[in-house]
This record gives C-alpha cells, sequence and structure tokens, in this order.
C-alpha cells in the first residue's frame, strides 16, 4: 500500500486516474445507451485518443496546486457530462447530433427547454456516475489516504519526470494518429475514412461511432476554429463521353433526342468553362454534374403541363394524417392522386428549413449546419421557383409564423420566389408566446384572397409551409384540446394533442379545396402535399402507440406523406424509395419544364431509370432489400437478397459522393456561379 501511496503523491498521476477513469466511463455509458458497439477498433482509437486527453491536462495541472486540480477535473468532468447528455437529448429530440456549426437549432430547442429535458430518458443520467464518484473521491477519502513519500525525491527528478510525461503524451498522440491510417482499423463498407473524417469532420453520426461523443466534441470545436481543406474525390471525366442530345449544339455524336428538355445547358459551353477553370473546387462540381446521365422522359413528362401548382409543406406532418375518419381532406388528395408508400423526411440540423430547402433546389443540405440559414445569400438558377419563372408563371411562397428561426424573407427572394408573405404580410392573428401558433385556417383564407388578386392572364405557383401542427403539444395551445376528444382516451395525451392538431390542418386544406372549386381552378391545378419532418417532441414509443407498431426501427418514424393531386390523374401508389431530394426534378418532368436533370442530386421518382433509395443525412440509407445505418456499420435486411461487402462499399461510395458534391455546390455557392459563367460565355459565342 506505501507503494501506491507514493505513486499516488504524484499530481501527474493522481490526475490522469481521475480524469482517464472518468472519460471512459461517460464514453462506455454514452454508447451502452446509444447501442454503439464497445468492443471494436473503434473503441481501440478512443481509448488512446482518451488517453491523450487526459495526459495531456495532467500535465499541466501537474505545475497546478492540488486547488486548481481538484476545481479543474470537477468542471471538465461536469462540462463533458452536460455535453454527453444533452447530445443523447438532442440525437433522441432531433434526430441528430449537435454541433457548434448547428448552434442555431439548439437556440431553438430552448424555446421547449421543459419538453426538451422531459424527453430525457432515465438511462441518460447513467453519465453522472463519473462526476458523482469523483466528488465521493475528494469529499470522503482523499483526506484518508496517507501519502509516505518525501516530496524531495519528486523534487530531485523533476526535469526527468515531466520529460519522461511528455513522452508519454507524444506516444499515445502518434498511437491516436496511426489508428487513422491502418487499413485493419478502417470498417471495409465505410466510404469515408477515418482520416478525411478526422481533416473534415462533417458527419456528427460518424464521428460519434469512430471516435466518441468526446472526440467530436473536440473535433468540432477544431473545425470551427481551424477549419479542415474539402476532401473530393477524384471525378472520371471524359468531354468525348458527356451525354448529348441533338437539339443542341453539343460534342460528340447526336443521341436520339430521348432527353428532351431534360438536357438544357449547353455542353460546348460547358467544356469550355471547365477547360479555362482554375478553381480546383469549382472544376470538381463543373466535371461531376456535366458528366451524370440524364433522366429520359416518360409517361409522366407533361402531364400536368401549364395547370396551376399549390406544393403544401405540412409542419410536423406524419403518416397519422392518413386517416379518412379523421382527415377526409387530406384522405381525399391521398386516396385520388399519386401517393408515394414510402416517402421519407430525413431529419437533420433544423430539418423544417433545411428539408424545405432540399424540396426547393434537389439539393442535400449539409447536416452539421443551418444551411439554409447559413448560406442564405446562395442563388439557384436551378430552383423550383425558377423553373417555373422561366416557364411564365407569376410564383409566390408563404408561411403563417414570422421569421423567428430562419430568414426565409432573405432565402425566399434568393430561390426565385416573385414574393415571399410572412404572417405578418398576411394579417391573420398570430402569437408569439410559448405554444401559441397562427391558425393554418386562417392561412388559406388568407391564401385564397391573394390568389383572387392575382395576374389572370398567367399560370400561378406557389409554396405553402403550414405551422398549426407545431410543437409543443401540451394544453397551453387551444389546438392541442379543440378536437383531443375526437380520438381514443387510451392513446397518450401528446398524442391526442398532435392530431387534434393535424385536425386544424386537415381543415386547413378542406378550405384550400373548397375555395379553388369556388374560384373555378380546382381541376387546372395540382396539389403536391408532404411534410417537413415527422412531430419529434412526442417520443417515439408514444408515437407507436398510434401507428400499432414499432417505428424507431430503422428511421422508420421519419416516414412521411408525399402526394401529388390533380382531377385529371389516375389514382396510383408508388412503392419506390424516395424523400425531398427528387421533388424538384419529379414536378419539373410532370409539368415539362425547361431544365437540366443533371445538376440535381435528386432524380425523376417517376422515371423508369430511378434508383429506388432513401439517403439519411448521416450517410445511412433505406431501399426494398435493406436498412444500412452508417453510425455503427449495421445492414437489416428485409428481403432474401443479401449484399456483399463490395456491394455495400459501392453503394456507401455513391452516397458519400452525392452528399460531398452537394455540401461542395451549397458551400461554394456554384450555382451562382455557373449562371454566370454560362451566360458570359453564351454571350461571347454570339459576338
Amino acid at each position: 500500500m506505501k507503494k501506491i501511496g507514493k505513486v499516488w503523491q504524484s499530481k501527474f498521476f493522481r490526475n490522469y486516474v481521475i480524469l482517464i477513469s472518468s472519460f471512459l466511463l461517460l464514453e462506455i455509458f454514452f454508447r451502452s445507451v446509444s447501442d454503439l458497439s464497445l468492443i471494436s477498433y473503434a473503441s481501440l482509437r478512443i481509448l488512446l485518443f482518451l488517453n491523450v486527453f487526459a495526459l495531456f491536462f495532467s500535465f499541466i495541472l501537474s505545475f497546478c496546486s492540488n486547488k486548481v486540480s481538484k476545481i479543474f477535473n470537477i468542471l471538465i468532468i461536469l462540462l463533458l457530462t452536460i455535453y454527453g447528455i444533452a447530445q443523447l437529448g438532442f440525437k433522441s429530440y432531433l434526430g441528430v447530433y449537435v454541433s457548434i456549426q448547428s448552434s442555431g437549432q439548439a437556440e431553438a430547442v430552448t424555446s421547449y427547454i421543459w419538453d426538451f429535458i422531459k424527453s430525457f430518458h432515465l438511462s441518460y443520467y447513467l453519465l453522472l456516475i463519473p462526476l458523482l464518484l469523483v466528488l465521493i473521491y475528494y469529499i470522503f477519502v482523499e483526506k484518508r489516504v496517507v501519502f509516505d513519500m518525501p516530496k524531495k525525491i519528486w523534487n530531485m527528478t523533476t526535469s526527468i519526470v515531466k520529460g519522461f510525461q511528455f513522452l508519454i503524451i507524444v506516444f499515445f498522440s502518434l498511437g491516436f494518429l496511426v489508428t487513422l491510417k491502418l487499413d485493419f482499423m478502417q470498417n471495409k463498407t465505410q466510404a469515408i475514412t477515418d482520416y478525411e473524417l478526422f481533416l473534415k469532420p462533417n458527419n456528427p453520426s460518424l464521428l460519434v461511432n469512430d471516435f466518441g461523443f468526446i472526440g467530436f466534441g473536440f473535433l468540432d470545436i477544431k473545425e470551427t476554429f481551424f477549419p479542415g481543406k474539402e476532401i473530393t474525390d477524384k471525378i472520371d471525366y471524359d468531354p468525348n463521353k458527356i451525354p448529348t442530345n441533338n437539339n443542341q449544339n453539343s460534342v460528340g455524336t447526336p443521341e436520339t433526342p430521348v432527353f428532351s428538355n431534360q438536357l438544357s445547358i449547353n455542353n460546348d459551353i460547358w467544356i469550355k468553362i471547365i477547360e479555362n477553370e482554375s478553381n480546383a473546387n469549382k472544376n470538381t462540381l463543373n466535371k461531376y454534374f456535366i458528366s451524370k446521365t440524364p433522366t429520359k422522359t416518360n409517361e409522366y413528362t407533361g402531364i400536368l403541363e401549364n395547370k396551376n401548382l399549390v406544393m403544401i409543406m405540412i409542419e410536423s406532418g406524419g403518416n397519422l394524417m392518413i386517416n379518412e375518419e379523421y382527415y377526409p381532406n387530406i384522405y381525399k388528395l391521398y386516396n385520388e392522386g399519386i401517393s408515394f408508400d414510402n416517402y421519407y423526411s430525413p431529419r437533420n440540423t433544423c430539418s423544417t428549413i433545411n428539408n424545405e430547402l432540399t424540396n426547393l433546389t434537389g439539393l442535400f443540405t449539409i447536416n452539421n449546419n443551418c444551411t439554409a440559414n447559413y448560406y442564405k445569400n446562395n442563388t439557384y438558377f436551378n430552383s423550383i421557383f425558377n423553373l417555373f419563372n422561366n416557364k411564365g408563371y407569376v410564383t409566390n411562397s408563404l408561411h403563417d409564423n414570422y421569421d423567428a428561426y430562419y430568414p426565409r424573407t432573405v432565402i425566399h427572394k434568393n430561390l426565385g420566389s416573385g414574393r415571399f408573405y410572412k404572417v405578418q404580410d398576411l394579417k391573420i392573428k398570430y402569437s408569439t408566446d410559448y405554444g401559441d401558433w397562427a391558425s393554418d385556417e386562417d392561412f388559406m383564407n388568407a391564401y385564397l384572397n391573394i390568389l383572387d388578386n392575382r395576374d389572370m392572364s398567367k399560370p400561378f405557383m406557389s409554396f405553402l409551409t403550414t405551422v398549426s401542427s407545431h410543437m409543443p403539444y401540451t394544453d397551453k395551445c387551444k389546438f392541442n384540446t379543440m378536437y383531443a376528444d375526437m380520438f381514443s382516451s387510451d392513446l397518450p395525451k401528446d398524442v391526442r394533442a398532435y392530431m387534434s392538431k393535424l385536425k386544424v390542418v386537415d381543415n386547413a386544406i378542406g378550405i384550400l379545396i373548397d375555395g379553388l372549386k369556388e374560384r373555378g381552378i380546382f381541376d387546372d391545378t395540382a396539389i403536391v402535399l408532404f411534410a417537413d419532418h415527422y412531430p419529434y417532441g412526442i417520443s417515439k414509443s408514444n408515437l407507436s402507440k398510434a401507428f400499432g407498431y414499432d417505428i424507431s426501427i430503422d428511421n422508420e418514424a421519419e416516414k412521411v406523406p408525399f402526394i401529388i393531386y390533380n382531377s385529371s390523374l389516375k389514382k396510383e401508389h408508388i412503392s419506390k424509395y424516395t424523400e425531398h431530394v427528387n421533388t424538384t426534378p419529379t414536378i419539373a418532368n410532370l409539368f415539362n419544364l425547361d431544365y437540366d436533370s443533371r445538376i440535381y442530386m435528386g432524380s425523376d421518382v417517376l422515371s423508369n431509370e430511378y434508383e429506388s433509395i432513401t439517403i439519411f443525412d448521416d450517410g445511412s440509407w433505406k431501399n426494398e432489400y435493406a436498412y444500412y445505418d452508417a453510425s455503427n456499420n449495421k445492414v437489416h435486411y428485409y428481403a432474401n437478397k443479401v449484399y456483399s461487402e463490395e456491394e455495400i462499399l459501392a453503394i456507401n461510395e455513391k452516397v458519400s459522393l452525392k452528399l460531398k458534391m452537394s455540401s461542395l455546390a451549397i458551400k461554394s455557392n456554384y450555382f451562382d456561379y455557373l449562371e454566370e459563367k454560362l451566360n458570359s460565355y453564351a454571350a461571347t459565342s454570339k459576338e
């Protein structure tokens, strides 16, 4: 015991044991609660990193007094405990781990702080155990430890000891860095290497799995203040193999004009841009987009041409809306139109505005920030607003809330909306108090008034975002109890409140349908209806009781309705797996708009070439055969088909490339650049 006491007298060793034990326990509890593997090569990497972390702090503290060391140790463990519990909460509540870059979404949660905290599972508080153990040690145990070792022995060898301690830190640091490159420590099906993640930590789910939540926090801070260089793949580009059409002046041998107007960018001009572009990132994007294969025309091409369009994004509109008894208006659109049975709304940072941006541009947003806000000044000549503007439509967009979290007034203008109406412009009653929202019924009446003052000589295209079904689902909002008695008392109270709010939304859809009929334009108007995300303010276990099955498995909770309705359309259910990124190209084909299908990350779902797949923000994906979970590299199969490791890797590489290229395009404001270059070169060629 005396030998142990002598070693324990070293402040460096004592602090190291306290810190490394606490860090390890925090990670073990975090991974256990998150269902992440405890025994893997990733765990070895995390162990090495935690040792570097603990050794570094212990080395610094060895120069400080015992009092300072105690205070620091308690504070760092307390901060990591709060951080870990909060990240578990964010992952459960919002579906994402929150980074510094997505702090705007964290601020949004503070508006519902008690609902957020109440959503925490009791198991999250296991992370308090390391802190409690440290406090018990400092308060009750430390004073009873007898140190026999004379201080002068340590003072005689201070330089040697400090040098040795420093070498230990270097050794563990090198060991950690080596794990980033060793082949056997890389997952064979993971498209993004650990080295890439370390240099550019832009995938929170993968980072937490491969580096631990403490490592994620460290790399998040590193990326915020010392951002890594964008890592892009080498694009297989050959100007002689670019898809061409014989209705434009393009290179190569003209093909049969099967692409119609889905290949509208002149390839000759685009190739000249590539040949004269010195910016590597811009040219990577140029080569990626021009080399993509366009979708072909199909039986759906132009079947809604020259019709009006009303797109409605329903706040928190889950599949519980598909119920003829409770929501007859939405059910009418679902039952009589083109409905998509496997449409998902992948949650990400700032799900509402980011998924709105994805719908309007056909691009994946950046999963670790509030993309629409961060890049609000970007412009997109290929947005759905601009496609309809080019077709001669009058376009507008509306939301029955103010610019509280998201500056739609700026965002929608730059997306090409002819005019954006926020709630003040609509002159309807609303409140900024917690829990109160405008009525979607008032919203639809206000929209119909706007239609009454439209330019009658032109068709119109409108994008509406509702608000009445927004959380919280407590008695603080009148909509929560307005229709609650319609639903079974066996259901959880918050689910009944949510379903009551959905009734308000359905009433609003009924007002729209009746209003269009009264104005004689119902048959000439297509309605596209979908949701921004499922109601994540309610636990999945409670929602599962309403659905009658467990929606927590394989991101099943994120399945939402997507409906395309017009009285001329044949009733049809589409079983292909799809999501928001495919909305713009699908609608563009239905309305026979002038667009180039290559410059979207999504594609026309109704095309015969469409690859059935849903891609989630962290690189996970789902189709008819399997669900691949990128956060832990596990595959759950639904059919007899089983993918080989090579097949999984091939899909992951394709998914990863899409996410990378989309992120790079947004960060570089690529479409503003491309539009300027296309116009400039086109003008030069005419001279």
